[in-house]
């Protein structure tokens, strides 16, 4: 099988990207096709959601894996079961939908010390399962970035994840580049809702990425490897590229209507075609820590 990392035919030297799979633990199939990814050397990052009913098992499984991908928390506040009470947002336990809660976090009609304490709840979680603080810190949806969610997060990352080498995931990216990709109109919502959330962090010297893509429409399931291809040309420095690997099953197809999708990711990044999308496009996987070192060496004035 071809090395993800193989620098490009050109012969220059690749740009290190970061590939991170959102959604680990939401359900079993989920959770396999990530940590064969993750063997394989075809992820380095995975977002985990600690509100599933599945998430210590799955964690455990996950454990042996830690120093391999960042794994990190993937804060959840939509569609699924809240870990705690939360009688404003979810009265009856289950979190309301996307487009609901966008619409309370717009009209800042989101009960602060509510969200707050289910954050609070779910990073718990996260750290009892693992043993450790997570690598990064994003959202289920991008929620993580709307207002008073994006206050919630800042202050926590300060109060217990400063020094710790975590980072944020920052959905911004340029208008134009926006505009360009798949979905552009969602693309374009997504980083201008983002926009304040990473100009507040990176001005308190909160680590992350520079630019992110792969939002997509998941009722079209053709054409995945030439989506994944327009997402990582051109790449710049501190790209982050989202993704939905997972298997369909019986808990995934009860807890969220993306299946069939989930599954074409899957088999593209086993596929031959994945590293040859990577050589193509003088790229290569690497965890944060090395994205960011290597985004310093170019940064850097010539000696």
């Amino acid at each position: 099988m071809s090395d993800p990392g193989a620098p490009p035919r050109t012969g220059a030297p690749p740009i290190p990207i970061m590939l991170c799979a959102d959604d680990y633990g939401l359900a079993p199939g989920i959770g396999a096709a990530i940590r064969d990814l993750i063997e394989l050397g075809r992820l380095s990052a995975a977002s985990c959601m600690t509100v599933s009913p599945f998430w210590p098992e799955e964690a455990a499984r996950m454990r042996p894996l830690a120093d391999h991908a960042d794994i990190g928390l993937h804060l959840t506040l939509t569609d699924q079961r809240a870990l705690g009470p939360m009688p404003r947002l979810a009265p009856h336990g289950r979190l309301p939908g996307l487009r609901n809660f966008v619409s309370r976090a717009m009209r800042r009609a989101l009960d602060r010390a509510e969200i707050a304490a289910e954050v609070e709840r779910q990073l718990d979680a996260f750290e009892k399962a693992m043993g450790r603080a997570p690598s990064h810190l994003d959202g289920h949806q991008h929620v993580h970035q709307l207002p008073i969610v994006r206050d919630v997060v800042i202050e926590l990352y300060q109060r217990r994840l400063a020094g710790s080498g975590t980072w944020l995931r920052y959905c911004d990216e340029p208008t134009g580049s926006a505009l360009s990709r798949a979905r552009p109109f969602d693309g374009l919502m997504v980083s201008l809702l983002g926009r304040r959330f990473a100009r507040r962090a990176r001005g308190l010297g909160i680590p992350g990425n520079r630019r992110f893509r792969g939002i997509r429409n998941f009722a079209i399931r053709k054409g995945y490897s030439e989506l994944f291809r327009s997402y990582i040309s051109p790449a710049p420095p501190g790209l982050l590229v989202m993704c939905h690997a997972g298997l369909s099953d019986a808990a995934l197809r009860a807890a969220d209507p993306v299946t069939d999708a989930r599954e074409d990711e899957y088999r593209f990044f086993l596929s031959n075609d994945f590293p040859e999308a990577l050589r193509e496009a003088g790229v290569r996987l690497a965890r944060f820590a090395a994205a960011a070192r290597a985004r310093a060496m170019v940064n850097a004035p010539a000696p």
